[in-house]
């Protein structure tokens, strides 16, 4: 399971090679890949 996040986290080449110069944009960029991770996983459940 946990290597599956990183697989997806990998998709986000911003978050896997850290481009952003700022914290905040990066664990804003963290945040934003979660939602969208959570959202997809509800959607999926029956």
């Amino acid at each position: 399971m946990i290597e599956r996040r990183f697989c997806d986290v990998k998709q986000w080449r911003g978050l896997a090679t850290r481009y952003d110069k700022h914290a905040i944009v990066y664990r804003a960029a963290v945040l934003i890949h979660a939602a969208i991770a959570w959202a997809k996983q509800l959607s999926d459940t029956p």
